[in-house]
């Protein structure tokens, strides 16, 4: 099922502006060996008490790259070096979130070179990847979910059906699957006209570790039809409520910003927009 096809608003605009926007302050390049998968705010390390990484096994440099200061850990052992980082970092009080989940860290044209803590990822400036379901309705609706009130994240806000996370673990159809049943109790099988949709980027500070985070992401997003007589379920707890909205009320809450930044952009590009 398609979107309706409509002019832009004029909030689309200043949301995708808001999607690519460079730091705040000054950012370090972070290295895993040569490979630059990340950054760091200049001012974050001497927070946490730096030395005590530089006794461990695992060294964090300081080296040239590209005519620039940078930090980097040593290529081996990297999954292990990064945790003991994003550790260093709970300890000072400078992470995000801790999720006990761990995250796939990789080059710019997508090699995993290791993974680490979910909470860490915004911190250390690292790409990450999530995907979206928009939920159609036969009769020309869309589901959209409200975000539990305790989410660390947009508590409230309003957001596609599903939207999550790509773990280490998974891979992209994998995440689709569990996400849609954690978050909205349904099965792939059980939807209709499954399909990729596209993909929407972000580059922007992070309000993580009182904004000294950077949001490198990726989001893959999918559409579906949901059968008729079939109403979304949460499973884990981090959805407040379902509805079913028109189009028209869809269009109204997004002129409100009462969606996710992420959410936002995702619809912008079902709509067409």
């Amino acid at each position: 099922m398609t979107a309706p096809s409509q002019p832009a608003p004029a909030w689309v605009a200043a949301a995708r502006r808001q999607a690519q926007c460079p730091p705040v302050a000054q950012r370090v390049p972070l290295l895993l060996g040569r490979e630059c998968v990340g950054s760091v705010d200049a001012a974050v390390f001497d927070q946490i008490g730096i030395q005590r990484l530089l006794d461990k096994r695992w060294q964090l440099s300081q080296v040239e790259h590209q005519g620039q200061p940078a930090w980097a850990l040593p290529a081996q052992e990297a999954t292990a070096a990064l945790n003991a980082l994003a550790l260093a970092l709970r300890t000072a009080g400078c992470c995000g979130p801790w999720r006990d989940e761990q995250l796939a860290v990789c080059t710019p044209d997508g090699r995993r070179l290791a993974t680490v803590e979910r909470g860490a990822v915004r911190v250390l400036g690292l790409a990450t990847q999530a995907v979206h379901l928009v939920g159609c309705t036969a009769g020309g609706a869309l589901w959209v979910q409200q975000r539990s009130f305790t989410k660390p994240n947009n508590p409230g806000q309003w957001d596609t059906l599903m939207g999550g996370m790509v773990s280490a673990a998974d891979s992209l159809h994998e995440a689709l699957a569990r996400e849609t049943w954690e978050e909205a109790g349904l099965r792939l099988e059980q939807l209709q006209a499954l399909a990729a949709g596209g993909q929407v980027q972000f580059a922007q500070p992070s309000s993580e570790a009182g904004g000294t985070g950077y949001m490198v992401e990726r989001i893959d997003w999918f559409h579906a039809t949901v059968p008729e007589g079939v109403v979304p379920v949460n499973q884990d707890g981090e959805v407040a409520r379902f509805e079913c909205l028109t189009h028209g009320e869809v269009h109204e809450r997004l002129a409100q910003g009462a969606f996710t930044p992420e959410a936002a952009l995702v619809l912008a590009g079902f709509y067409g927009w």
